[in-house]
């Protein structure tokens, strides 16, 4: 039995020293960055509060990666799980001076599900403009509406509320009122708010980019709502 313990023991210890990284595109849980593995390195990319940012790339031994800042090591941890890998900071002191003082990089990274790409959607929302524009309401609605749900996992807060917005004035032409409440019932209670209110929950930055999504928002249920 000792042996048996023994050599599952060293059979674990082989394949944790054989895990890697797989090469792949990764977004950050509720779109707050990316992470892009290829050939034994990586890249991240990330997007804090007041538009303060993380920046990194190295190259990883197993699942972990060492960068060296002029002597003051960073060590990053990578693990598998919840449909990506989990990002940890072994020393987070030192990885700071990868980002701005409202960023930071350490979360779960996914593989974005299909259709839910940076590069898929733009295509889908290109194609949903057009078919806006050429007033095939029938045909754009449901484009936004599969990616909504599709990618919900990984869409920040902002593209969110776009994606809403747009989905819901289609809706409104094609006279489904209640489906477009239902499409803005998440931007309701902030709709519902002032300006100088919502200021308060806002860095600038921040504010700039969302105060035009909200009067959208604002505008659309009044429409949906008459």
């Amino acid at each position: 039995m000792k042996r048996i313990l023994l050599g599952l023991a060293l059979a674990l210890a082989a394949t944790a020293a054989h895990a890697q990284v797989a090469s792949g595109d990764y977004i950050a849980e509720h779109g707050w960055g990316a992470l892009k593995v290829r050939n034994g390195g990586f890249e991240i990319l990330a997007v804090g509060a007041n538009g303060h940012t993380c920046s990194l790339d190295g190259k990883l031994k197993g699942m972990t990666a060492t960068l060296d800042d002029g002597g003051d090591i960073c060590r990053i941890d990578f693990r598998a799980g919840g449909g990506g890998y989990h990002v940890t900071l072994a020393t987070p002191e030192t990885c700071r001076n990868y980002c701005g003082a409202r960023a930071y990089f350490e979360g779960l990274y996914l593989k974005p599900a299909p259709g839910c790409s940076d590069a898929e959607r733009a295509a889908t929302q290109k194609t949903f403009k057009a078919a806006y524009v050429a007033k095939h309401y029938a045909k754009a609605a449901p484009l936004l509406a599969r990616q909504l749900a599709a990618c919900v996992r990984t869409l920040s807060p902002m593209e969110t509320a776009s994606i809403r917005n747009d989905l819901a004035i289609a809706q409104y032409h094609l006279g489904q009122k209640a489906d477009c409440l239902k499409t803005l019932q998440p931007l309701a209670a902030n709709a519902a708010k002032t300006d100088e209110q919502l200021k308060e929950d806002f860095p600038p930055s921040d504010w700039d980019e969302y105060a035009p999504l909200i009067k959208a928002a604002r505008t659309n249920l009044a429409l949906c709502r008459g």
